[in-house]
């Protein structure tokens, strides 16, 4: 904070400055109260803390700085402070009046008026790689909010199977996008997207720091690339697809939009249902291939600088992990949850197809006997987070951490990159 210009009340010589909420601070007309230092290469809040005098101001602008909040007293207009500190403007988008009508502000330089963008921080990776773990300690750290992007743990009741944060967990930091969704409902990736925004413009006016966090590739590019502009839903083509699908199978889905858009049924899983209904649905109604419609252009987030942290631990140990979070998900009562969610919304609901919940229906249906079940659930989130790395390596500017995120040392490398980001370099 070197450089910056603290004036006493007008008209007097000697006064007694109250900016930052600090303890008196002799001034003498228009000499600053803190010590010239050499400018660092990257702000810290370390830097300002031992470049401040008075104990209190120490406190307030660490804190002030931390949680990029506009502090009482500081105001755009000085350019002496330009060479020294470029980078503190950025953190204050409008000038901030002082608390007393006599008194001039601290200042900033004016060439410096454009605040950066909000920092959105985006947790990815396949599934039991830690995402949850990371995202707490994140969101702790620096003042944030979690918002989910799972397609499963968007629905309520469903809890032992979605491995959602516990109770204990979002008690910690506020969680958004948990639980809000009827099972019998649908959400498509353009309306979660739409939601998500939302509620990222919400927190980022709060001051808070938004941690995205899920592993449904999908959503994450919807919310972050957007989607193209495809037509509205047809809930009886839906209707008439998913009657098909649970008819004969879904190979014949994929056979259909094989027919239809060859591009699109190559980047869509033949077992993802859900996906290749909405492909075909927009290659009826539009008359056009889905994939014409999608390099049309979208709409991208706007209004965030964006960091993106990807989990990769290794395979074996991933796999492992894998195998024992879906027995404990048996132990702990999959099979009992499916039951009732069964009883209560029938067997075509739409997120009892999804990973766990599926292979539990199996059982009681009576096609597979309790082992087999559980292997079948096994192999089936080991080949779910095969295909996710596959699509999150597609993601740009993706900044890989090699290990589990609950891991200390992951978290301190991922702790290191959001301080860094909040760091803006002087030179952009």
């Amino acid at each position: 904070m070197v450089g910056l210009e603290c004036r006493g009340l007008r008209g007097t010589r000697r006064g007694k400055a109250r900016y930052l909420g600090s303890e008196d601070c002799d001034l003498r007309g228009t000499q600053s109260p803190i010590s010239p230092a050499p400018t660092p290469t990257t702000l810290k809040t370390g830097d300002l803390v031992r470049l401040v005098e008075c104990s209190r101001v120490q406190v307030r602008v660490a804190e002030r700085f931390g949680s990029r909040t506009r502090a009482p007293g500081l105001r755009l207009g000085n350019p002496r402070c330009a060479a020294d500190f470029p980078d503190l403007a950025r953190f204050y988008r409008d000038p901030v009046p002082p608390r007393d009508s006599r008194e001039r502000a601290l200042k900033v330089a004016p060439e410096y008026r454009e605040a950066a963008e909000p920092l959105l921080v985006v947790v990815l990776g396949p599934t039991g790689s830690g995402k949850t773990a990371l995202s707490l300690r994140i969101a702790q750290s620096f003042g944030g909010e979690v918002v989910n992007c799972d397609s499963v743990a968007v629905y309520r009741e469903l809890d032992i199977g979605t491995a959602k944060p516990s109770v204990v967990e979002r008690s910690q930091v506020p969680h958004h996008l948990f639980d809000y969704v009827d099972p019998r409902q649908e959400v498509t990736a353009g309306e979660y997207a739409r939601q998500a925004r939302q509620v990222l413009g919400e927190i980022g006016g709060r001051n808070r720091l938004p941690v995205v966090v899920g592993g449904t590739g999908l959503y994450l590019r919807a919310l972050l690339e957007g989607l193209f502009a495809g037509p509205q839903r047809s809930e009886q083509l839906r209707e008439r697809l998913r009657e098909r699908a649970f008819s004969r199978d879904s190979q014949y889905l994929h056979r259909m939009l094989q027919r239809l858009d060859r591009e699109a049924a190559e980047r869509v899983h033949a077992n993802d249902v859900s996906k290749l209904i909405r492909a075909i649905e927009v290659c009826l109604a539009s008359r056009q291939k889905m994939t014409d419609l999608w390099r049309q252009g979208r709409d991208r987030l706007r209004g965030f600088r964006i960091l993106r942290l990807g989990l990769d631990p290794d395979r074996a140990a991933l796999y492992q992990r894998i195998n024992g979070r879906a027995q404990k998900m048996f132990e702990n009562g999959l099979v009992e949850e499916t039951a009732k969610l069964i009883q209560k919304y029938g067997e075509k609901t739409r997120p009892l197809g999804s990973l766990g919940y599926k292979q539990a229906a199996q059982l009681l249906r009576g096609e597979a006997s309790r082992d087999e079940a559980l292997r079948a659930a096994q192999q089936a989130h080991r080949n779910y987070a095969k295909r996710q790395m596959t699509w999150f390596r597609r993601e740009p500017d993706v900044n890989w951490l090699r290990g589990f995120g609950d891991n200390l040392g992951i978290q301190k490398q991922a702790s290191d990159l959001v301080a860094n980001s909040f760091a803006i370099d002087s030179r952009e």
